[in-house]
């Protein structure tokens, strides 16, 4: 059983460097799916995440079926605000990969591609007060992942 953190088209290279060296703490593959709004060498990408990029599980794919032409998704979970179920509320233990899937920085997901890879029933989100239109996606990431091994039993994680 692997966990997955996919970020769909991210813009900042801050939250995705941050995001990575999440994944790496966390034994989580980290899947980017382009267009990217930065290079990979960008100085931004590199300062967040620089020490631990080689350590990285990072899979690349240029649009969004090549990733799931690529991976045989059977749990899949999109993190939006018009979510219907809090993300705390999800079985993540289920013996199967864990997919959670970070859209865009200014627009999301694109509700078409909810719709054609699992539905609008596999979209949680994090409760959040209406005074902001959404979290930090490096946050609303380490928030996500760490209730997806805090019910694994944080296995195999030390600590």
């Amino acid at each position: 059983m692997t966990n997955h953190i996919v970020l769909y088209q991210p813009e900042i290279p801050q939250n995705t460097g941050n995001i990575a060296r999440t994944c790496v703490g966390t034994n989580t593959h980290l899947h980017l799916i382009r267009p990217l709004g930065f290079s990979v060498d960008d100085k931004h990408l590199k300062r967040a995440g620089c020490d631990y990029w080689d350590d990285l599980n990072v899979h690349y794919y240029d649009d969004v079926h090549e990733f799931f032409a690529q991976n045989p998704v059977e749990e899949i979970y999109y993190i939006e605000t018009f979510g219907t179920e809090p993300y705390h509320k999800m079985n993540y233990n289920t013996g199967k990969d864990i997919y959670l899937m970070f859209g865009r920085e200014s627009t999301g997901i694109p509700k078409e591609v909810i719709e054609q890879y699992g539905g609008a029933e596999r979209c949680v989100l994090i409760p959040q007060s209406d005074k902001v239109r959404s979290l930090n996606l490096s946050n609303t990431a380490a928030i996500v992942i760490y209730e997806v091994l805090r019910q694994q039993d944080f296995a195999p994680l030390r600590g």
